[in-house]
């Protein structure tokens, strides 16, 4: 017996022991920590669903965060609204040593609209914690439990949620009630890593163990399109007051069109009276659509909520009508209001917008995909789309952030998978007109007339709203290759039918040129430098791609100071590949001492294997060598 209080104290320093190492970040395995920010140690998910229009999350997430570049893998943040309530939330912190320095109950977090100040989306909330660590490395376990009676937006379980961060356990698991409410699951990118899974008696189960973490590289694809992921979905579900059954795309739009949007475009008259003046003597749809279009420009605002905030059901027409603002959803839906009361159909249209494009999967019909809307208006045999949040975009014009991807487009008929306007290589222009003045000091001076199309176009429209010295600091950068620039006048021309941005634009800089006894050197292409070299991969590993191709076309005259000749100039350079083409040549005219310079550079959207990675470097290269290239002038006379 007297060995007892012994063994106990063994015991309990035993556990302690336990409980301070078991997140502790001094031992971990190197597979965890090469190439990583941060490693998640455990990322659990666990999803009863007990009724059509009942269900629980229960998820609990563990992350070490190796340094500053990991911190947003280790977000503390949970939204919640009237159908889904949240029961339960803490975070614990851990140092290096796996002991603990925090706990954060859930009246410790701060609760927040997720749309401040905005009375439209009172009921849509937030609760967050923000942890500012002193040192590094250090582990965050965020848990939650969550109550909802949507169960027509299964969330997806993300094994590994960006490059550079690993896995140590991941765990997910779902519990459904019969066969009826069976969710159909999509697995993802996931043949690449070690997976167990088994659904045996209601329970479906998923386990993954150790994965390395994936290093970023130059032109690497977007992560979700490479991620491990589960996508869920329930064919039979209730959502926002309403039961579905589901097995497709057009199911999903006929009923988001009968019960999400039924109902929400109706408008005061005396609006409805305002949109018909506003068209009136107008016949052509596409004319009154422009109008409409306007008239939503400069009468709303936008506030920025995500889309599954508030539900997937937009605000109605006539609360955006009093308000004056909306969210993407409350905008395209006033917007198709306007439309249907000056007789112009226009369809609702979910999307993933960014500038990265993401596709809807066509074999997966679920809410959860998109984070945007817009609005897609059917004109002989064509859709046009129209972005309802921009106040600045022309009409048509949804430029590189809903460009080239596809979308769901929701119609009377039900839901069809559309791909979006795609700005293709050399749709997006830019061409650039010049003369410039080489002074015997090696100055430069001149004029540009530059005009831009396409994404290009999206680029360099907004100057025409910028402040003056906003304007002369973008050009300073654009042409950082010119030392002492001095900008001096500029205009813009805006044509917003054509989607052509043209800038005009005179300047000077001393000290362009090298002068180095009686020479002078040069480069020639003073205004379009393009010398970006991929980054060099002795062992490359993932793929590339190009997301979107452009057009540089660029002729310039250059007048030669007087007591210089030419000595050399460059050779012409002309390659044509599977990644694009470059040309440039020179000619000199001496009656008139100048240079005629002319330039062409083509890049090509595409997805390449890795293997052809250093094929497109070395086009690069060239192309970075001919913009380098250089004119050598001789001083005459004594």
């Amino acid at each position: 017996m007297r060995f007892l209080p012994v063994l106990f104290f063994l015991c309990s320093l035993f556990i302690s022991f336990g409980q301070e190492t078991s997140y502790q970040s001094l031992l971990l395995d190197k597979k965890l920590t090469e190439n990583a920010d941060a490693i998640i140690r455990m990322n659990e998910m666990h999803v009863d669903i007990v009724a059509q229009d009942q269900m629980t999350y229960t998820a609990r997430k563990v992350v070490t965060v190796l340094n500053r570049k990991g911190r947003a893998k280790a977000r503390t943040s949970l939204g919640y609204d009237k159908e889904n309530k949240i029961k339960k939330i803490e975070v614990f912190i851990y140092d290096k040593m796996g002991r603990e320095i925090e706990h954060i109950k859930k009246k410790d977090f701060e609760d927040v609209s997720a749309a401040d100040g905005f009375s439209l989306y009172l009921d849509n909330r937030i609760l967050y914690y923000d942890y500012k660590p002193a040192s590094y490395p250090y582990t965050v376990a965020f848990s939650f439990e969550m109550e909802t009676t949507d169960t027509g937006v299964l969330w997806p379980w993300y094994v590994q949620n960006g490059y550079r961060t690993s896995v140590e356990k991941g765990r997910y698991s779902l519990r459904y009630p019969s066969n009826a409410l069976k969710p159909v699951v999509k697995e993802e990118n996931m043949s690449k890593i070690d997976l167990v899974k088994s659904d045996q008696g209601g329970y479906l189960k998923y386990s993954v163990d150790t994965i390395p973490a994936i290093k970023w590289e130059s032109l690497s694809p977007d992560f979700s399109k490479i991620a491990p992921k589960l996508l869920l979905r329930l064919p039979n579900f209730h959502y926002k007051g309403h039961n579905a059954k589901v097995d497709n795309w057009k199911d999903l739009g006929t009923w988001m069109d009968k019960k999400l949007l039924e109902g929400r475009t109706a408008l005061p008259e005396g609006t409805v009276n305002k949109a018909k003046l506003l068209v009136k003597g107008v016949t052509d749809d596409l004319e009154k659509a422009k109008i409409i279009y306007q008239y939503v420009q400069d009468n709303t605002r936008y506030i920025s909520v995500q889309i599954g905030i508030g539900g997937f059901r937009p605000i109605s027409a006539v609360e955006v009508d009093r308000v004056k603002y909306g969210d993407c959803k409350g905008l395209s839906n006033y917007t198709k209001a306007l439309l249907e009361a000056v007789d112009v159909p226009s369809y609702y249209t979910v999307i993933q917008a960014g500038n990265d494009k993401i596709d809807f999967y066509e074999d997966f019909a679920d809410l959860r995909q998109g984070n945007h809307a817009i609005l897609a208006i059917p004109y002989q045999d064509q859709y046009y789309w129209i972005d309802c949040t921009s106040q600045v975009h022309p009409f048509g014009f949804v430029g590189d952030f809903t460009d080239d991807r596809k979308a769901l487009v929701v119609t009377p008929e039900g839901g069809e998978i559309v791909r979006t306007v795609a700005y293709l290589n050399k749709e997006n222009a830019q061409v650039t007109q010049a003369k410039y003045s080489l002074s015997a000091e090696g100055g430069i001076s001149g004029e540009t007339l530059i005009a831009t199309r396409g994404v290009q176009y999206d680029q360099h429209f907004n100057l025409e709203t910028q402040k003056k010295e906003d304007v002369i600091e973008h050009y300073k950068e654009f042409w950082s290759n010119i030392n002492n620039l001095n900008i001096g006048e500029f205009g813009f021309e805006n044509d917003r039918n054509e989607v052509v941005f043209k800038e005009t634009v005179t300047f000077d800089a001393s000290d362009y040129a090298s002068v180095s006894g009686k020479r002078m050197l040069f480069v020639i292409n003073a205004l379009n430098k393009n010398t970006n070299v991929p980054k060099r991969y002795r062992n490359r590993e993932q793929p590339f791609e190009i997301q979107r191709g452009f057009y540089d076309e660029d002729a310039y005259e250059i007048q030669l100071p007087e007591g210089y000749e030419l000595e050399s100039l460059p050779e012409m350079v002309e390659t044509d590949t599977e990644f694009g083409s470059y040309r440039f040549e020179v000619s000199h005219d001496p009656e008139k001492r100048t240079l005629a310079y002319k330039r062409s550079l083509l890049v090509k959207q595409g997805e390449y294997s890795k293997e052809k990675y250093n094929l497109y470097r070395d086009f690069r290269k060239q192309v970075a060598r001919g913009d380098k290239a250089q004119a050598v002038l001789l001083k005459t006379g004594s």
